[in-house]
This record gives C-alpha cells, sequence and structure tokens, in this order.
C-alpha cells in the first residue's frame, strides 16, 4: 500500500464491569498486548493512546509504543484524534490513514487491517469501517449488533441497532434467506483531516436515540465508506466471564 497508515488503539483503564481490562492478563500476557502484536503484523506504524500510568508502563515494559492523552476525552474516538497528532510529531510522518482498532478484541483478524486500508484507495474515501454478511436471524434481531445499509457506491445509508432494511410481508424467521443483511464490524479508518473535523461536531439526535456514534457523521453529511469482508469478527472481552472464555480459547490456540 503507498499509504502511509498509523493504528491507533485506545485504551482506558476504567471499564465497569471488567476493572483494569487492558491489563487483564491472557495467558501469559496483558490483554491490550495481544492487540498490539496483532496489529504489528499489518501496520508499521501502532500505537496505544491511554491516560493511565499503569498501562502506559506495562506497553513500555513489552516494548510497544504508547502515547499518553487527555482524561477528558468522552469517546474513543475523540482519544485517537490526540494520539494520532501525538504519534505524526513522534515519527516525523504525515501520515494518510489514520486506523482505530478496538482494544478489548485480542484475538482479532490482522487481515481486517488490509481490508479497510483498501477501503482509502479511493482518494475520496473520508471514513471507512468493515461489514460482513449476516447469516441467521438471531443476528438481525440482536440489538447489541450494529445493523447498516448500504448505497450503491457502498457507502452507509444507515446504521441501526433495529433490522434495517425492515422486509414488509416476509414472516421474521425467513429475513436471513430473503435478503442480503449487513452488520458492523467495530474498526474504522479516516483521513486526519476528517478526524480532526468529526472530533469537533456535537451529538446529534441519530446518534442519541440508536447509541451509535457514526450516525453523527452522516447527520453532518460526512460518507462512511464499507468494506465488505468474510472475516468474522471475533470475541469482545467486557466480563469476567469473557476473560474465563478468552483464557481457554488462548491455551487451544497455543495447544497450552
Amino acid at each position: 500500500m503507498s499509504n502511509k497508515v498509523l493504528g491507533i488503539i485506545p485504551a482506558r483503564y476504567a471499564s465497569t464491569r471488567l476493572p483494569g481490562k487492558p491489563l487483564a492478563m491472557i495467558g501469559d500476557k496483558p490483554m491490550i498486548q495481544h492487540v498490539y502484536e496483532n496489529c504489528r503484523k499489518t501496520l508499521q506504524y501502532v500505537y496505544i493512546a491511554t491516560d493511565d500510568e499503569r498501562i502506559a508502563d506495562a506497553v513500555e515494559s513489552f516494548g510497544g509504543k504508547v502515547v499518553m492523552t487527555g482524561a477528558y476525552h468522552r469517546s474513543g474516538t475523540e482519544r485517537c484524534a490526540e494520539a494520532a497528532k501525538l504519534a505524526s510529531a513522534i515519527e516525523k510522518v504525515n501520515f494518510d490513514v489514520i486506523i482505530n482498532i478496538q482494544g478489548d478484541e485480542p484475538f482479532f483478524d490482522s487481515e481486517q487491517l488490509n481490508d479497510i486500508q483498501k477501503c482509502f484507495e479511493d482518494r475520496d474515501t473520508q471514513i471507512a469501517t468493515l461489514v460482513n454478511e449476516i447469516e441467521n436471524n438471531d443476528q438481525i434481531f440482536d440489538e447489541k449488533e450494529a445493523k447498516v445499509i448500504l448505497d450503491n457506491d457502498g457507502n452507509a445509508i444507515y446504521f441501526s441497532r433495529s433490522p434495517i432494511p425492515f422486509l414488509q410481508g416476509v414472516e421474521k424467521d425467513k429475513w436471513a434467506e430473503t435478503h442480503t443483511f449487513y452488520r458492523q464490524i467495530g474498526i474504522y479508518g479516516y483521513r486526519p483531516g476528517v478526524l480532526l473535523e468529526i472530533v469537533q461536531l456535537a451529538p446529534t439526535p441519530l446518534e442519541k436515540a440508536e447509541s451509535l456514534e457514526q450516525l453523527r457523521w452522516i447527520e453532518n453529511g460526512y460518507k462512511i465508506k464499507c468494506g465488505i469482508t468474510g472475516i468474522e469478527e471475533t470475541m469482545c472481552v467486557d466480563t469476567p466471564e469473557d476473560l474465563e472464555k478468552a483464557n481457554e480459547l488462548y491455551k487451544k490456540l497455543t495447544n497450552g
């Protein structure tokens, strides 16, 4: 890829359901190290962005790169924007694309980072995310899943926790086999200038209604290119139970 790409992993210590989540051990490594090493398989430049010295110390101890960001950020996107400026100054590189990577998916497929980079081969792409095809009705009606509908150019028309589109006159247990539904995978790419613009935007009515930040960008006229990937989203570690499952999976993956 000719684009200069920076990966940012926002990491907060505070978590309601799993305090200190980035430092939770999976096997012999903290979760944030698994994510960082996964990103480095694909990206030359990767930084963890945090406001907590404990996380910064842990990252430095395993040889990762970290920037300290403000404690006032309301979202991972805002933390990502500040971190991008800091990392650009440290590396003395003007990046073409910033990728915001979830810090609580230790087993995500790093090929997703290539998939999202491809969206930026089109110079007009402002923001990009990944989506994949929903295969069963449970996912269509799962309110935790963000569904998305696309225009003919692969840009998002709308995101919703509700099933979209609504299939008039079709029995709900037949929806998955009648129409192609897409769900969003929680990874974003931005042009640096666009990232700095969108963090200045005030929350919007649709964003508040759905509790989906990306609707703020659409309501303000930004286009979100959706790359369709065949790669499944992997487990998100949010609770002590998830952490237990993650350790079981890690043992299987490493034959431990």
